[in-house]
């Protein structure tokens, strides 16, 4: 029969902490005042206690012992703290065990739950016997066990939060629901608790925001030299300031707001602005970490750098003009030990030099070719004797060089003598056959020029008609924009791709033409976004929405594109051809969310002055509904475009008849006259009056 414990009218409580602290928990009282018991757990703290003898608690636990043992029920020695455990007092508490028959000991930690539930395990075995017998394990066995057993459950839970949560924004309460019937969230929560399981997500949570923020801030700082290169590109403007005026400096530029943002609240990575991706411009407290700062220095060297290599380069050319020693035609390696000096060597390569050197050079010949030009017209007579289609002789030749040997003019291409040979060849040539080819100044030829300006003045219907076909021939190459928000412009622009040939070559009835597409999403005010770039010149743009914060954003980029050109003497966006295109969405290709999409595409085209296309056109779909057909009509519409902004347009305006007058102008030019044959035509060509004859 179990063991009875008589309490009448008093409590029974529930501590999971120790005894004094019965008042924290739920007051329940005993079924009439007694309690069934089949078994003792008897527990011995073996930790360190303050103001306590581990003897004296020992012989307690002994006498203890002594009183349960008389009602011959099961005992099982617990030892508790093990976490905190003495080794003597391990070892004694093991030895009393042992000498009061042999009693079944668990080492324990409540704190860390290691061997709780075999210490009643192993008490329940002893009360039915029928229960297979319990393996008791050492504590730090246990605990080495159960350490792994949590690190492989708390390996698979991170696994599970890493998997499901993607952003830093996502919350407790809506991720805790998600993961509740994972099995990876139970077995982390059964092992650790629920605020453990929290803790971990709330730690990977952070760790997303850190590297979202590391990312801005990476992007920030490489666009940062771009915008200190656009804003403050002058070294004598910022050389002596510090930090606090340049800031001051910046913020006085007329494009400080295309690069930099100033937040109300600092600093940039504790607000909003951090979720803000639309806005690519830099946070402008950015400028006042220490990267910013290092970046500021680099510009400011950089800027030093630039100013004394261009000094090297002038104090270079410097040298090479008043050097002696550099004469035309003489090589690098003859004139390098006159001209170079260490100073030189610290600041530009070799290359630079040589390459100043080659250009100093070709000036050199250049001129040196003209005034000996000048020399062989000063000495026309000895040409005269020639004869006709001859090549002159050795003892002719002779008697040239022997004539201008003296002349300084003829001693400067020493070091040339074949092309000072040739010139005089040439020049015999000339005397013999006077044409346009054959003149020294070819192609600078006064008559070559003067037929170049007739021809370029008037141009005959038949000459208009040739040209407009020589125009079109040249007409290769497509440079299309594809503006669109939220992955469409890239969408479209990887679609047209797979429709070109490997060398993104576009075949348009029948002729191959170079296409080159420039998808945009972001900021067009912004460089990285800009229409128009030094080496992109767009021929069109095809304009993509599939909402209204969508068709907003293209009305609001086209826009800020035009109004980038206004007063611009190339003012080439304003006219840009543009296309505007009504996307599907897939899985909604009706309805009324469809046709208000098109109504108000359509009066944004008309605002715009574009033409539109609808899914129900037959000109565009979207998806993978576009065929080559399609993006064909697109594309030949804009090719079309192209051909009439590069035509030359006749002459407007109407003149009066003029009566048949014919000025015969006879013109008497010198080739290489700084006076050239512009000055004298073309004021006559201008005149009004000037037509040319049938």
């Amino acid at each position: 029969a179990a063991t009875k414990l008589a309490s009448a009218e008093k409590l029974m409580y529930f501590c999971t902490d120790q005894l004094g602290l019965e008042q924290d928990f739920e007051q329940k009282q005993m079924p009439d005042g007694k309690l069934l018991v089949d078994g003792f757990l008897l527990c011995v703290d073996v930790s360190r206690g303050m103001n306590r003898n581990f003897d004296e608690q020992l012989k307690f636990v002994s006498n203890l012992y002594n009183q349960l043992a008389k009602t011959k029920k099961p005992v099982v020695v617990v030892l508790t703290k093990c976490d905190e455990g003495v080794e003597r007092y391990i070892r004694d508490a093991h030895a009393f065990a042992l000498g009061k028959k042999n009693l079944q000991v668990v080492e324990t930690s409540a704190r860390s739950n290691v061997n709780v539930d075999l210490a009643f395990g192993t008490l329940v075995q002893l009360v039915d016997k029928s229960r297979g017998k319990t393996k008791i394990i050492p504590y730090f066995e246990a605990l080495k066990q159960q350490s792994q057993q949590i690190a492989a459950a708390k390996d698979k839970y991170e696994w599970l939060v890493s998997r499901i949560v993607k952003s830093h924004n996502e919350t407790w309460a809506n991720v805790g629901r998600k993961m509740q019937p994972a099995p990876e969230y139970q077995d982390y929560v059964y092992l650790e608790g629920t605020q453990k399981a929290k803790k971990l997500f709330l730690q990977h949570v952070h760790r997303l925001k850190q590297e979202h923020i590391e990312r801005r801030r990476k992007a920030y700082l490489a666009l940062l030299p771009q915008a200190l290169d656009a804003l403050v590109p002058d070294l004598d403007e910022i050389d002596h300031l510090g930090r606090a005026k340049v800031e001051k400096l910046l913020e006085g530029k007329p494009d400080f707001l295309k690069w930099f943002v100033v937040l109300e609240e600092t600093p940039w990575d504790a607000t909003s602005h951090v979720d803000n991706v639309e806005n690519e411009r830099i946070p402008f407290d950015l400028l006042e970490t220490p990267a910013a700062e290092q970046l500021y220095e680099a510009h400011l060297e950089k800027l030093r750098n630039e100013r004394k290599r261009a000094e090297m380069r002038r104090a270079f050319r410097e040298n090479l003009e008043t050097s002696p020693f550099v004469t035309p035609g003489k090589p690098w390696e003859e004139a390098r030990s006159f001209i170079m000096n260490e100073d030189f060597y610290l600041w530009l390569e070799e290359s630079v030099y040589m390459d100043i050197y080659g250009k100093h050079q070709k000036q050199l010949i250049d001129r040196a070719k003209e005034e000996f030009q000048e020399l062989l017209l000063e000495y026309s007579e000895l040409f005269y004797e020639l004869e006709l289609d001859a090549k002159p002789s050795k003892e002719k030749m002779g008697v040239i060089q022997e004539v201008l040997g003296e002349e300084q003019r003829f001693k400067a291409l020493q070091k040339l003598q074949a092309e000072r040979d040739a010139l005089v060849l040439k020049h015999i040539h000339f005397v013999y056959h006077p044409t346009k080819e054959t003149c020294p100044s070819c192609p600078g030829c006064v008559d070559s020029r003067v037929e170049q300006l007739l021809g370029s003045r008037f141009i005959r219907p038949s000459e208009r008609n040739q040209k407009n076909l020589l125009l079109d021939s040249n007409i290769d190459r497509i440079n299309l924009v594809i503006l669109g928000k939220d992955g469409l412009a890239r969408e479209l622009a990887n679609e047209i791709r797979a429709l070109c040939t490997n060398d993104d070559k576009f075949v348009i009835e029948g002729k191959m033409y170079e296409l080159s597409l420039r998808p945009i999403e972001g900021n067009v005010r912004l460089p990285v976004n800009a229409f128009q770039t030094p080496t992109f010149q767009p021929h069109g743009c095809l304009c993509l929405y599939n909402s209204k914060e969508s068709l907003s954003y293209v009305v609001e980029s086209i826009e800020k594109s035009r109004e980038s050109t206004l007063g611009r003497r190339d003012n080439h966006l304003a006219h840009l051809p543009l296309t505007l295109i009504l996307v599907n969405k897939r899985g909604d290709p009706s309805g009324e969310t469809l046709q208000s999409l098109i109504q108000q595409g359509q009066q944004i085209a008309s605002k715009l002055q574009c033409v539109f296309l609808d899914p129900a056109s037959a000109g565009i779909g979207y998806g993978r509904n576009i065929n080559e057909k399609q993006i064909s009509q697109v594309l030949k519409g804009l090719l079309d475009s192209k051909r009439n902004l590069n035509l030359v347009s006749s002459t407007s305006g109407s003149l009066k008849e003029l009566a048949d007058v014919e000025l015969r102008i006879v013109l008497c030019l010198m080739c290489g006259d700084p006076f050239g044959a512009d000055d004298v035509v073309l004021p006559i060509l201008q005149a009004q009056g000037c037509r040319p004859s049938p």
